[in-house]
């Protein structure tokens, strides 16, 4: 769905390249996230994927298995993108901002009762979008891309802004989506997000690709092959570690199952924001 070779960018004027020989690919169905810290260069990426850059870039870039400089304004009925930062018609209601945009679309699409509906918005259909708080906007912004049942989906900080609820409920779309055989393609800088929807992420830093894999093989190659047991002994809350190798056969991690009232046991697995901080040097800020 989309393939990316020896992709640079610099914008005009500029010293220096924003993006370096990036190479990656996004298969059909699958969520691909694209993380890094604000400045990296996620947001100039997706703009070259989804032409709203039509400045020069060097190396070759394929969507939907056509060079993305052979589309014309076709495409559009094709991807579908929900940008970082909310951009609506502030004067028109939730209703008539969705309607305007569905009259530009060729294909079928749904309708905006069905989408408002779908992120909490149904009550605020007649409302201006200018009376909306930061969070309804996002969320308006979210199912615009939804309109036109787009194979291929753009999706920039999805739930930034968002309380839990309704950082939730988007989330549960964005993986209904994915069962639907739809691919997206996710630019975040929320490594949890990423962690829980992703089949595959790639760590940017500086306009250059650090690693990719999933999330799981990551977690599995960065961490600890170990297990991390609390339980409370002599009235004190106590832990310790085991290797997971023999772990079965190892006497004191059976005595503690058998004998100590046991509150938790996890394995000692890293998390993708500290494989990032050890690939990189760099935190997500």
């Amino acid at each position: 769905m989309i393939r990316v070779k020896q992709l640079s960018y610099q914008y005009p004027k500029a010293k220096n390249d924003t993006l370096h020989n990036l190479d990656f690919h996004v298969g059909a169905g699958e969520i691909f996230g694209f993380l890094g810290p604000s400045g990296a260069g996620k947001s100039t990426t997706q703009a070259i994927l989804t032409r709203q850059t039509r400045s020069p870039f060097r190396g070759s870039v394929f969507i939907l298995g056509k060079d993305l400089g052979s589309w014309g304004r076709e495409i559009f009925n094709k991807i579908g993108v929900s940008f970082e930062l909310p951009n609506h018609y502030l004067k028109l209601t939730a209703k008539e901002n969705l309607d305007l945009f569905a009259s530009l679309y060729e294909n079928p699409v749904y309708k905006s009762s069905e989408l408002l509906e779908m992120v909490g918005l149904s009550d605020d259909a007649a409302k201006k979008v200018g009376e909306f708080s930061k969070g309804m906007k996002m969320r308006l912004n979210f199912v615009r891309s939804l309109l036109h049942d787009p194979e291929l989906l753009f999706f920039d900080e999805p739930t930034s802004g968002l309380d839990p609820s309704n950082a939730r409920n988007i989330k549960d779309i964005i993986l209904d989506l994915k069962s639907r055989g739809k691919t997206i393609f996710l630019t975040t800088h929320n490594m949890t997000d990423a962690d829980e929807l992703c089949d595959q992420v790639a760590f940017l830093v500086d306009g250059s690709i650090r690693l990719i894999d999933s999330p799981k093989e990551l977690k599995l190659r960065f961490g600890k092959k170990s297990v991390k047991v609390e339980f409370i002994k002599n009235n004190k809350i106590q832990e310790s570690s085991f290797e997971l190798s023999h772990l079965g056969s190892n006497r004191d991690f059976l005595d503690i199952l058998q004998k100590q009232e046991v509150r938790t046991i996890h394995t000692e697995e890293a998390t993708l924001d500290e494989i990032f901080i050890e690939t990189t040097g760099r935190r997500l800020q």
